[in-house]
């Protein structure tokens, strides 16, 4: 056997695999081959959509399943023993794995990542592959694990005999977790991104742990009813009889599956407590408030819990004197264990200041890098009284016949203390414009708007402006708020991405997180968003992929600059502690005193601006104006859009302004050096298609541009025009000059009928199809004859193809 001869996957069957074998490595339940641990980056240029490729490794080792220990790059026998060293330490260091090994069938070689080794890294034989018992014995002594703590790390997760498994950096969190309460941590933060299933996480640490024996008394606290309502019939449904919810009100709720189900109540109707249930969840609003008759929590013992899953835990926790931190305080002698998507640490608040540093993070740029995530193109819209700013005239009245205040009023002013309706008329109109233009008006659309007595008039000027779908069905637009009570019936539906209405909601806050829109295609912001924990939970609104209905990212139209967080270099970085102030210490730091992270570089404190409110529970609702101040209304205003920008992903998930044309052209351009280098791939290429399909596969769509250059023309004009500046020539004219030089003179009369019909074919719709003979099944060919009969009228199938490749080459030949 010529060893170098062989493929990369014979390497790995009869030498890799083997040697695992000879070192007591279960095949069935320890090795998996070809792991693919990521879905491919999503890549969005204009409405063209593509997948990167998936992360994959060859192979991964676990010493229980979800619990792996150790990574396998193979490579052919052409490369040496550790050329797949450098790639297996990358995906290590993704997948949280601290045994790395290469190999080329020859042997391998060892790096200890965890360095509790004699050397760092070896060189090993094929017989010497270390066993899962030696792996596993110097991962036990690496994380420091008791007999006690190591029974609980090696508790089985949860699998419902479907083929569900997690995803890495949900067991990387779970794991993490688990081994952090197992050495005796009692406070653990996770911080994940909206979308990446921070409830199915949470299950499965509390699964682990109740079925150990660890934890027998158990609360899930969220701020939702829905969180919690859809999370007791889904991703908790296994604890089945041993759940309980904390209301006194019944509810039956639809499960993922169609069925229904009715919710078990830990509480009757006197608020008396059932204390035999052992998992509970609960709403912080429900159990606790600012009278001491309201403290339901109260109720319980303090020694009751054994452990607190605080879901969100960056929006009351954070917060010294919050009910939610009251509740945690409470029951302090319990495990507790944060969620949250956006930790929140400025100079004043801190999470991380009452939970720790986090176990483990898995950011928003690392789940749209990883694909599981939905990226974005973001619309920019400037109007010119936002821009500007709006004084008024001398002596101008307002809807009440008052005098205006002769004052520069600007965006901070607009729709909270003076109201120009001609501005919420043109936002309106601009949004339906929008969806138009997209082609589809049935996408779903969050307005997020300065306060609930903006949302009901972008509610009014929104229906106006869609009064044809609104006479179909009256909730194509609602207005949902805390204190819109059929609005808020209807926030199931807009979530169900089964059901078509509403189709465009208007909001305040109450849509801005906790929300799982997963079909949500447009996300605009018409309020500024000072926030940048609010920031990220808008964005997160939109995030969630949904492959069903081919939802593969989602546009911010942004019309008060909130999108300028994308700049801020602490948009989607890892959470930092500011500042931790000590007992009887002001909350502000010393002025002396510079902020650093954990690599001692100097922080730039985020302003406290916005941070109090982030979020309205369904049964708490703002005044009208939230800063109690009569707004004033003025009428006759004239406002008009003055700029409009447009963003893009590029291939490296920044986003660039540039125009669609501006960004292909410098594409092609790194394809194609020259006019004379694209001409000669044409020419060279069998198929045309494949020329592009493989733009396409880069991302490069022509057909997104036909509309700017015109319709008439086909992708090899439009690649010579845009790349090099070449004067296109239309299908008609170069159809024209192939009729003018009478090309088909040589040919019999069948087979010049034929390719008469392939040139007014291609002077209809193009070339694309020309060289597939399955066009000749189909009219006007079909009426000449059949497939057979019409290639035997040019001799033989490759006469054929030399005719139509002759065609096709007197076509382009007039090229300027």
């Amino acid at each position: 056997m010529d060893k170098k001869s062989l493929s990369e996957r014979d390497i790995c069957t009869k030498f890799i695999t083997p040697a695992l074998r000879r070192a007591s490595w279960d095949e069935l339940a320890q090795i998996r081959e070809e792991v693919s641990f990521t879905n491919g980056r999503i890549i969005v240029r204009g409405k063209l959509v593509t997948r990167g490729k998936a992360k994959r490794a060859d192979y991964i080792l676990y010493y229980k399943p979800n619990l792996p220990v150790a990574i396998i790059e193979a490579k052919d026998n052409t490369h040496s023993v550790g050329d797949g060293m450098q790639q297996a330490l990358d995906y290590a260091q993704t997948l949280d794995i601290p045994f790395v090994f290469s190999s080329n069938g020859d042997g391998f070689v060892f790096h200890d990542r965890t360095g509790t080794g004699a050397q760092l890294e070896e060189t090993l034989s094929l017989h010497a592959f270390p066993s899962p018992a030696e792996l596993w014995g110097r991962y036990r002594a690496w994380k420091g694990l008791t007999p006690e703590a190591e029974a609980l790390v090696l508790q089985d997760y949860f699998d419902d005999g479907g083929g569900k498994a997690p995803r890495y950096y949900q067991v990387s969190a779970v794991n993490a977790a688990i081994e952090a309460i197992a050495r005796g941590q009692e406070r653990v933060l996770l911080v994940m991104a909206t979308g990446t299933g921070k409830t199915y996480t949470a299950f499965q640490i509390i699964w682990r742990l109740w079925k150990a024996g660890r934890k027998q008394r158990i609360l899930f606290l969220a701020d939702r009813n829905v969180l919690v309502d859809q999370t007791m019939v889904n991703d908790f449904r296994p604890f089945g009889a041993a759940m309980a919810r904390l209301s006194t009100s019944a509810k039956t709720i639809e499960r993922s599956d169609g069925t229904t189900e009715e919710l078990p109540l830990a509480l009757d109707k006197k608020r008396r407590i059932d204390t035999a249930y052992e998992i509970y969840l609960g709403l912080y609003q429900a159990i606790t408030g600012p009278e001491e008759r309201q403290k339901l929590f109260r109720e319980f013992s303090p020694g009751f819990f054994d452990l607190i899953v605080i879901d969100e835990c960056h929006r009351g926790s954070a917060a010294e004197d919050s009910a939610w931190r009251e509740i945690l305080e409470y029951f302090a002698a319990a495990t507790q264990i944060g969620l949250t998507a956006t930790p929140k640490e400025t100079r004043y608040v801190s999470n991380i200041h009452y939970f720790g540093e986090p176990v483990y993070s898995y950011s928003l740029k690392q789940g749209i890098r990883d694909g599981f995530l939905a990226p974005y193109k973001v619309v920019k819209v400037h109007i010119d009284r936002d821009v500007t700013g709006y004084r008024p005239e001398r002596g101008q009245r307002d809807r009440e016949g008052d005098e205006v205040e002769d004052r520069i009023y600007n965006v901070k002013d607009f729709d909270r203390t003076l109201v120009l309706d001609e501005r919420t008329k043109v936002v309106a109109r601009k949004v339906t414009s929008f969806l138009k233009e997209s082609g589809d008006r049935f996408q779903k659309t969050i307005v997020f708007c300065v306060d609930q007595e903006h949302a009901a008039r972008m509610r009014q000027a929104l229906i106006n402006e869609n009064a044809d779908l609104v006479a179909a069905n009256y909730r194509y637009v609602m207005r949902i708020t805390g204190a819109d009570a059929e609005g808020q019936a209807q926030l199931g539906n807009f979530i169900d991405p089964e059901a078509s209405h509403p189709v465009i909601v208007t909001t305040s806050r109450l849509l801005s997180t906790g929300v799982d829109a997963q079909t949500c295609r447009l996300i605009v912001l018409d309020r500024e968003v000072g926030s940048m924990t609010e920031f990220k939970q808008i964005v997160g609104r939109g995030t969630r992929v949904h492959e069903d209905t081919r939802k593969y990212y989602f546009t911010l139209m942004d019309f008060r600059g909130a999108t300028n967080h994308f700049a801020d270099p602490e948009f989607d970085g890892e959470p930092v502690q500011i500042y931790e102030p000590g007992e009887g210490d002001p909350l502000t730091p010393p002025e002396d005193e510079v902020p650093v992270g954990d690599d001692g570089e100097p922080l730039a404190p985020e302003p406290g601006e916005g941070e109090t409110v982030v979020v309205v529970p369904p049964d708490i609702s703002f005044p009208e104006n939230d800063y109690g101040q009569r707004k004033v209304y003025v009428d006759g205003v004239a406002v008009k859009i003055i700029a409009e920008r447009v963003q893009y992903l590029d291939e490296y998930g920044k986003l660039i302004t540039e125009s669609l044309h501006d960004y292909t052209r410098k594409a092609l351009k790194k394809r194609f050096v020259s006019l004379n280098a694209f001409l000669k791939r044409w020419e060279s290429a069998a198929r045309k298609q494949a020329i592009v399909e493989e733009l396409e596969a880069e991302g490069l769509s022509l057909d997104l541009l036909v509309d700017e250059v015109g319709q008439d023309f086909d992708p090899f004009d439009l690649i010579c025009y845009l790349a090099f500046d070449a004067k296109p020539l239309t299908r008609r004219e170069r159809a024209a000059n192939v009729k003018q030089r009478d090309v088909f003179a040589r040919y019999g009369t069948q087979a010049r009928a034929v390719l008469e019909a392939l040139l007014a074919k291609y002077e209809d719709e193009g070339m694309l199809n020309l060289d597939d003979p399955q066009v000749l099944k189909i009219p006007p060919f079909s009426a000449l004859g059949t497939p057979m009969q019409l290639i035997k009228a040019f001799g033989t199938r490759d006469d054929f193809d030399r005719a139509v490749h002759d065609l096709q080459a007197a076509l382009y030949q007039e090229t300027a």
